[in-house]
């Protein structure tokens, strides 16, 4: 489980951003100061720091600082200004990436996922079932043989793949792959991609092993995890 240290001083996004990692599996310790966050990375190792650029002791750009002392780990700053001046500061420090208040949070997730991809904090290669699925290449396979996808068709299996104890709704699916294809999905034409997905994947897409559908609730990945 990755360890995410938060850096946020509005409690409500704190308590929000808390509840909609801890859904996706992290494991997220909270510091509403830079006090308490230097503190906290003097005490144990993070995964990665999500740092608000307004603290009330301080500014985020000073904490960076101090986190990169601590261990070279991902930092994406939060920030509620769109302020181009703050956004190249943090970049030219060396921040993995900025995301500007308020944001969607399917696009804060994709961004933390792929931060990690990128420090090796998360594996860029899994297997699930007969299934290979390598992200740094974008290459799959089934039983040793290339499976090709398009880029929606891809972009379902990746939803699943970084969300891998998750029930996933229809809805989060749609808001997930509406543009991968440069057009509108709309809740018929996702059935037909999901199974045309299934066609690809699956040993026996008649019985889904992969890509489970859980009736009332959504879908999940097979046996509930990818492994590496």
């Amino acid at each position: 489980m990755n360890g995410i240290l938060l850096v946020e001083d509005d409690q409500e996004i704190a308590k929000h951003l808390t509840v909609l990692l801890g859904a996706e599996g992290f494991s997220v310790i909270h510091a509403a100061t830079r006090r308490e966050a230097v503190a906290l990375t003097e005490e144990r190792s993070f995964d990665l720091a999500l740092v608000d650029i307004s603290l009330p002791d301080g500014s985020g750009f000073a904490l960076y600082t101090a986190i990169k002392a601590a261990g070279d780990v991902p930092v994406i700053f939060l920030t509620a200004s769109d302020d181009e001046a703050s956004v190249v500061t943090g970049l030219n420090m060396g921040a993995d990436d900025y995301i500007t208040k308020p944001f969607r949070p399917r696009e804060l997730i994709a961004r933390i996922q792929g931060a990690l991809r990128k420090s090796g904090q998360t594996p860029g290669a899994f297997k699930i079932g007969s299934l290979q699925v390598d992200t740094a290449k974008g290459i799959v396979q089934r039983d040793g043989q290339d499976v090709f996808l398009s880029a929606l068709e891809y972009r379902l299996l990746l939803v699943f793949i970084n969300a891998p104890t998750s029930i996933i709704t229809r809805d989060r699916l749609l808001d997930e792959v509406w543009d991968a294809a440069g057009e509108f999905v709309n809740d018929n034409t996702l059935t037909v991609y999901i199974k045309r997905l299934r066609e690809k994947i699956e040993d026996n897409p008649r019985e889904p092993q992969i890509i489970v559908t859980l009736r009332g609730m959504g879908y999940r990945l097979g046996n509930g995890h990818a492994s590496k």
